[in-house]
Order: structure tokens, then sequence, then C-alpha cells
């Protein structure tokens, strides 16, 4: 369990890194091409990685829903809706929507044993996570001094 929530942290933080680095890069390029290059190259680095790692049994794929394959396509809509949010938000405003945004679909799947899921007890504690949750989000992005202006970001870059 504390190598699964290391690695999730990890996760988290390479989000976060990426997110903002990828709003740097749009500001440049563009959106799309934005989208583009960080596609391609995570492509080429799994690529590579998971030939060195796997070899061949990279491309040995069982059995599967023929939906999971077109998951890598989704990719496509997180790298723009967040590389956008993050430029007009600032990372962490969009991150924390960004962040309840998952636990709550997440909850949603897991209740409802969507996608292949085994379906979690919706219960009187996972309320009070989610309230806690939220809240200490709202708590977070309502202390501060506000929504950053473009301005105040171009400052900060």
């Amino acid at each position: 369990m504390a190598i699964g929530m290391m690695l999730a942290v990890i996760g988290g933080m390479l989000v976060c890194v990426q997110n903002t680095f990828n709003a740097n890069v749009k500001k440049r390029v563009g959106a799309w091409a934005t989208t583009t290059l960080v596609l391609g190259l995570g492509f080429l680095a799994s690529l590579l990685i998971g030939l060195f790692q796997e070899g061949s049994a990279l491309f040995r794929v069982e059995e599967m829903e023929t939906w999971y394959w077109f998951s890598g396509i989704l990719g496509v809509g997180v790298v723009m809706s967040v590389t956008q949010g993050v430029e007009r938000l600032g990372p962490s405003y969009a991150i924390s929507i960004v962040m309840v945004s998952q636990i709550l679909f997440a909850l949603l799947w897991d209740t409802l044993g969507w996608f292949g899921l085994t379906a979690v007890p919706f219960t009187w504690k996972t309320v009070v996570g989610i309230v806690l949750i939220v809240g200490g989000v709202l708590v977070f992005q309502l202390s501060g001094k506000g929504k950053p202006t473009r301005a105040s970001m171009n400052r900060a870059s």
C-alpha cells in the first residue's frame, strides 16, 4: 500500500509539473501543437522504455474490451483542457479543480461499478471524505488573494 501511495503522490506531482510546462509551451506554439508534442513525445518515450523493459512482449495483447483501446484518445482531451485551464487559472487553481473532478468522477464510477470496476458501496464515510476534500480545496483557494490574472502570471514566468 505504501508503494501505491508513493506512486500516486509522484503521479500527482508529475501531472502538475507537466501541465505547468504544457501551459508555457502553449503560449509559444498553440494548443494543438502542444498536444501533438506532448502526446508524440509520450508515445516515443513509452515505446522506447517499453521495448527496453519488455521487448516483444510489449505488443502481446490479451483479450480486452475494444473500447479500452481508445483510451489514448482521451489523452487529447486531457492535455487540451488541463493545459488551457492552467494557462487561464494558474496551476494551483486549475489542478485543484481537476483533482476534485477526478475524485467525484472516480467515486461515481466506483459506486456504480462502471468501466469494469467492482462496485464499491457508497457510505456516510464516503460523504464525509468528499465534503472534507472539497471543503479543503475551497478553503485553500478562497484563502488566497483571489484568482490570478494573466498579468500576474506573466510576471511570475
